[in-house]
C-alpha cells in the first residue's frame, strides 16, 4: 500500500465528509426552497411537501411529480415516470459500489438510498484523486445534503403561502436552469467524438417527443421517448 493511499484511508471522517459537501449545499437549499413553493402552490400541504423530500428525495422526481399532480395525471403514470427518472441512481450506485464492497449490504444500501446527482459528482471527484473512499466520508456527505434537502423543502412550503404565483418569479424554471447548467458542464469535458454523439442524442429526444405526442398525451411520449433514446444511446456508445 503506498502512501497516499494510506493517507487517504486515515481521513476517512465523518466531520471531512460535512466539509466536502458544503460547496454543494446552496443548490441543495435554492432548488429544495423552490421546490417547496412550487409544491404549494400545486396544491400540496407542507406535510406533504415535507414528506416527499423525506422519503422520494430527488429534486427532478419531485417537480415531475407537482407538474403531473397539477395536469391530473394518473398515479400509474406518475409512479412510471418518476421511477423512470430516478433510473439513474442505480447507475450512479454501480459506479461508486467498487469502493465500498469491505462494508455490509445494509451500508451499501444506505450509501446508495442517500447517493445524489451532486454527492455522487464528488465522490467521483474524491475517488478519482484519492483511490479510495470511507464510509464514515460518505456518512457525513449524504447525510448533510439531506437533512439541508428536507430542511430547505420544508422551509419553502411554510413561505410558499407568500408566493401564491411561483412562475412569477422563475421559481418553476429553478430544476430546469440546474440541469441546463449540468448539461452544459457535462459537455463541455467531453470528447468531440462523444460530444457529437450525446449532441445527436438530444436531437433524438426532441425530434421523437414531437412526433410522439401527436399520438399520445405529452406526460407519455416524455416517457417512451426518454426509453427510446436511452436505448439508442446504450447500443451506440463507444
Amino acid at each position: 500500500m503506498d502512501k497516499q493511499l494510506e493517507d487517504s484511508m486515515q481521513d476517512d471522517s465523518y466531520i471531512q465528509g460535512i466539509k466536502d459537501c458544503l460547496p454543494t449545499l446552496f443548490g441543495y437549499i435554492s432548488i429544495g426552497f423552490a421546490f417547496g413553493v412550487v409544491g404549494v402552490a400545486s396544491g400540496l400541504h407542507v406535510l406533504e411537501v415535507f414528506l416527499l423530500s423525506v422519503f422520494v428525495y430527488a429534486g427532478s422526481a419531485q417537480f415531475i411529480f407537482c407538474s403531473l399532480y397539477v395536469a391530473g395525471a394518473p398515479a400509474t403514470a406518475i409512479i412510471v415516470t418518476v421511477f423512470i427518472v430516478n433510473l439513474r441512481h442505480l447507475l450512479m450506485s454501480f459506479s461508486i459500489a467498487p469502493y465500498f464492497t469491505r462494508y455490509s449490504i445494509l451500508r451499501n444500501i444506505g450509501f446508495g438510498t442517500l447517493l445524489t446527482d451532486e454527492t455522487f459528482g464528488v465522490a467521483v471527484v474524491e475517488g478519482a484523486k484519492k483511490r479510495w473512499l470511507g464510509g464514515r466520508w460518505m456518512d457525513g456527505l449524504n447525510i448533510t445534503a439531506y437533512f439541508v434537502w428536507i430542511l430547505s423543502c420544508t422551509i419553502g412550503g411554510l413561505f410558499g403561502q407568500y408566493f401564491p404565483n411561483p412562475e412569477r418569479f422563475g421559481l418553476d424554471y429553478a430544476l430546469v436552469a440546474m440541469f441546463i447548467a449540468l448539461l452544459v458542464l457535462t459537455l463541455h469535458h467531453l470528447p468531440k467524438t462523444k460530444l457529437f454523439h450525446y449532441i445527436q442524442l438530444i436531437i433524438y429526444v426532441v425530434i421523437s417527443m414531437y412526433m410522439l405526442t401527436i399520438f399520445m398525451p405529452g406526460h407519455l411520449a416524455v416517457l417512451l421517448s426518454t426509453i427510446i433514446v436511452a436505448t439508442i444511446g446504450v447500443a451506440t456508445e463507444k
